[in-house]
């Protein structure tokens, strides 16, 4: 019973990412072409050039399963393995480096949400709801007809909301931009479980001007990590899903569940696709769990990108000087240590083979930081590891 409750929770959960990511890029076809280039100059393009991938809740609840929460680590037969800052850089193209994602917390984000979205948030709520924030988006009727392809569906979609939306600067405009920002970065970048839209990140749109100068690719990787430590009881990821998929294409390619499609693109994920597997999810995911099992040391790839060049991602250039240090990651409330040190080895480095690890033997190398019920200054509560990612860490 408790297996079948699991199945159809994942099941559900890879047919919400699956109807977020339409949405999203639904609103983003829809924008002007001065939008559009907002979107870029914010470092946030990259993704909308990734093809929509199929989800694929096995591998991501396997891959959950070897996560050790003391350690922000994978915990694999062979040692430690982390999803890094330049596995982002690399696999979406968003920005890790700038500003810290930091800032003010609020217990309620009624009137903000009032007066920089014009939607309503219940008092003592961070959360906008989601058809209202959809609707005001022009995504109206978002629901999929019977016998309508996926093309034809977005296609649809793009088509009405472009009629609701401004198509000339001005103060319109950017009620439209922060309605987009939020429901890409609480629907899709940052998505969580449930049917709302969560607004933390509100404070940040303010000043549209300064929301392309923070480190959103940190701060991605920050909630990936939180929603790979979650409680057991959840079985899907939160975020982005395809940057998980393709991290275990590139590292684990043994497992077979990732097909490069498109070689040569960039970012790295806009290569691959989800390989289809017609088993039953439960014999999908009993077979990965036997496969990290016994997968043969010697075929796991710690340094994916070595024959990498940098052509056609400019992003890389800023990027370079935070990939391969040990550093604190920030996303408003949530901080949480990147460990490299445990993964030397995808730097290049010796380290010992760490045998079968079990998640109670690890010492917790760092700790992390969430958020009151109050208002709260980040930058200023969580000053030491503000500083810490001000000075990029520590080379390892």
């Amino acid at each position: 019973m408790k297996l079948n409750l699991k199945l159809n929770e994942l099941l559900q959960g890879e047919m919400r990412a699956r109807v977020s990511w339409t949405l999203v890029l639904a609103a983003f076809l829809a924008l002007p072409p001065f939008q559009r280039e907002r979107v870029d100059e914010m470092g946030f393009g990259q993704v909308f050039r990734i093809e929509r991938m199929r989800v694929d809740p096995a591998l991501t609840q396997a891959l959950r399963s070897r996560w050790d929460t003391k350690a922000n680590a994978f915990a694999f037969p062979w040692g430690h393995m982390i999803p890094s800052l330049e596995d982002v850089s690399r696999i979406t193209g968003l920005r890790v480096y700038g500003r810290a994602v930091s800032g003010f917390t609020y217990p309620c984000y009624h009137d903000l949400a009032e007066r920089l979205l014009d939607l309503p948030v219940e008092r003592r709520s961070s959360l906008v709801p989601r058809v209202a924030l959809q609707e005001s988006l022009g995504l109206f009727e978002a629901g999929k007809n019977a016998g309508e392809t996926e093309d034809e569906y977005l296609e649809r979609l793009a088509r009405v909301s472009r009629r609701e939306l401004a198509s000339e600067p001005g103060p319109q405009a950017d009620l439209d931009f922060r309605r987009f920002l939020v429901l890409f970065l609480g629907r899709l970048l940052f998505a969580t479980r449930g049917d709302a839209v969560h607004c933390g990140f509100l404070p940040l749109l303010a000043d549209l001007g300064e929301v392309g100068g923070y480190a959103w690719g940190a701060a991605f990787l920050a909630h990936q990590f939180d929603g790979l430590s979650a409680s057991e009881r959840q079985t899907s990821t939160s975020g982005f899903y395809p940057f998980l998929q393709v991290w275990a294409y590139l590292h684990l390619p043994a497992l077979r569940r990732g097909e490069l499609t498109r070689p040569g693109l960039v970012p790295i994920a806009r290569r691959w696709d989800s390989r289809r597997d017609t088993r039953h999810l439960a014999d999908q995911l009993e077979h990965l769990q036997e496969a990290l099992d016994s997968y043969p040391y010697l075929d796991v790839v710690w340094q994916p990108y070595l024959g990498e060049g940098d052509e056609g991602q400019p992003w890389l250039v800023q990027a370079r000087p935070y990939f391969g240090r040990s550093v604190w990651l920030h996303a408003l409330n949530l901080m949480l240590p990147l460990n490299l040190f445990l993964t030397q080895r995808s730097l290049g480095l010796r380290q010992s083979v760490v045998e079968f690890p079990v998640r109670d033997r690890f010492r917790r190398p760092g700790r992390s930081i969430r958020g009151l019920h109050d208002t709260t200054d980040w930058r200023e509560r969580a000053r030491e590891q503000v500083k810490n990612w001000e000075r990029k860490g520590k080379g390892v």
